[in-house]
């Protein structure tokens, strides 16, 4: 594995996401010294928190699979996850309804949802769902160690007996017939199959391997940190602080001092200059490739996933039926996909995600209320409406939505709406994200692997990417495992074991106006 050469004892991480507190850990570590610069008041990136009034708000992720590499970070500077959070194990992972008016529980239990799938589509189906479960589970053996935690250098890497097993187990068919092979029952086949959607491929043309972000959503289990999906960052950066990182709040970084092709320092919008010997950048790759002075060549322009918008809703009221996470599919399948990846056109039959994380958490709302969050995929903003068009269209769009789920049985739903907030492609522009989707660089066989934006950059000795744009890609669980990734690149391969959990000074956290604690920025 090609690591940065030279001295590394400073490392300026750019952003306070996920990836970029992950690097953090893993870099401090091993023993580096560790700046952060986040242009936002706090931790999160993506995975941020709005208030609407009492109403505590994730403005990113709502489900949270394979906490055991969040873990590993924590564990870089013997810190845990477990000791930081309380996650909650979601029974069901998500109930699935359909347009013919059958729901499903998703149970990641191998047992109970056995038994689920036996009540909901009979024996036979239930016998095809215990063979999908042992196939993801050699799948995802397969694929965690050779082809997702892995710095490549080159695509020759891939020339390895994984790579025949993988091949052996069908990983380069297609997802949907490859699905289709164990289960019969289309509204089964969709629910192992939608995930697809969050790779930016449509399940007819997806890799079958990419059923392995099926395993960590039917597999593998989906928690609930209480406090929200933005506990998660907010405790790594008190972890990070705990162990010597210092932080610059509210601090843009403007641009990259270079000399003898290292990046020497970084500039930042308060006007200070922060030397360093080595730099992770974690903004969306168009940020990056303007601090960087030039985007990398390839021979294909990039494609993008599939955008969203997403409609927060603090009500007065909430609907029984619903679990913490619920899919509402609509009747159309095939021609979702079209509409959203090919033809650019908003969802003519949609098929929704519903989160009500007050269903585990009601300190989230004020009391006697519940938030619920509504996301709709949509076309990106090179594929479908440009992004200024999202002005106007966003209000009719959310309209439209509040109409579709009462129709589906949130009876009054907009009249109970007592605060609330819209994401529309034009707001994931506004904050950076290529073609106006949080969802980055799609996965396609050309960006995927050692295909995708490497994370050493050339050109510059000491700068490594991560984040969802970078490998391995777009996911929570895959963000992980980038800033993992972008400091073994500094670092040389991880270490295993634990430091001590006392290694390390007190936190420093820096803002222009005053000085906290991580867990206090200005």
């Amino acid at each position: 594995m090609r690591t940065v050469p030279g001295p590394v004892g400073h490392v300026v991480v750019v952003g306070a996401g996920l990836s970029g507190l992950a690097a953090a850990l893993h870099l401090l570590g091993a023993g580096r010294r560790v700046t952060v610069v986040e242009r936002e008041a706090g931790p999160g990136g993506r995975a941020g928190r709005r208030d609407l009034g009492g109403y505590r708000v994730d403005t990113g992720p709502t489900v949270l699979t394979m906490p055991e590499l969040a873990d590993e970070a924590f564990a870089a500077v013997g810190d845990s996850l477990y000791r930081r959070l309380e996650l909650v194990a979601l029974h069901p992972a998500y109930r699935a309804c359909f347009a013919d008016g059958s729901t499903l529980d998703v149970h990641t239990d191998a047992d109970a949802m056995e038994a689920e799938v036996r009540r909901f589509a009979g024996p036979a189906e239930a016998a095809g769902y215990r063979r999908l479960r042992n196939w993801l589970e050699r799948l995802y053996q397969v694929q965690m160690g050779r082809f997702i935690d892995t710095n490549f250098d080159s695509p020759f890497q891939l020339l390895h007996p994984d790579l025949a097993r993988l091949a052996a187990l069908g990983g380069f068919g297609r997802l949907a017939p490859r699905i289709g092979a164990f289960l019969s029952d289309a509204r089964l086949r969709r629910v192992f199959s939608f995930q697809s959607l969050y790779a930016g491929v449509a399940p007819a043309r997806a890799l079958a391997a990419y059923a392995v972000i099926a395993y960590m959503d039917t597999v593998a289990g989906v928690y609930f940190p209480r406090g929200g999906v933005h506990a998660l960052p907010r405790a790594m950066a008190d972890a990070a602080g705990g162990a010597g990182a210092r932080f610059h709040w509210s601090a843009e970084v403007t641009r990259l001092e270079r000399g003898a092709g290292r990046a020497r320092a970084v500039h930042l919008s308060t006007g200070e200059r922060i030397a360093c010997d080595a730099v992770v950048l974690t903004p969306d790759l168009p940020v990056a490739h303007r601090l960087l002075g030039r985007a990398p060549r390839r021979p294909v322009r990039l494609r993008h996933s599939p955008s969203a918008v997403v409609l927060h809703a603090g009500t007065r009221r909430t609907w029984p039926e619903l679990a913490h996470h619920t899919i509402s599919f609509g009747a159309a399948w095939e021609d979702t996909f079209d509409e959203l990846t090919r033809r650019g056109r908003l969802m003519s039959d949609p098929s929704l995600l519903i989160t009500r994380p007050t269903t585990h958490d009601p300190s989230l709302a004020p009391e006697g209320r519940h938030l619920h969050y509504v996301l709709a995929p949509c076309p990106n903003t090179t594929t479908g409406p440009p992004s200024a068009s999202w002005h106007d269209l966003g209000p009719r769009y959310r309209d439209s939505l509040v109409a579709e789920l009462e129709r589906r049985g949130l009876d009054g739903f907009d009249a109970s709406v007592d605060r609330e907030l819209l994401v529309t492609p034009r707001d994931w522009t506004a904050q950076g994200h290529a073609a106006g989707t949080p969802f980055s660089v799609s996965h396609t066989f050309a960006q995927t692997g050692p295909f995708r934006p490497r994370n050493l950059v050339r050109g510059w000795d000491n700068v490594v990417l991560a984040g969802c744009g970078t490998t391995p890609g777009v996911g929570v669980p895959t963000v992980l495992v980038s800033g993992k990734l972008a400091a073994a690149r500094i670092t040389g391969a991880p270490r295993r074991g634990r430091r001590p959990a006392t290694a390390g000074p007190s936190a420093r956290t820096v803002a222009p106006s005053r000085k906290g604690s991580a867990d206090d920025p200005p």
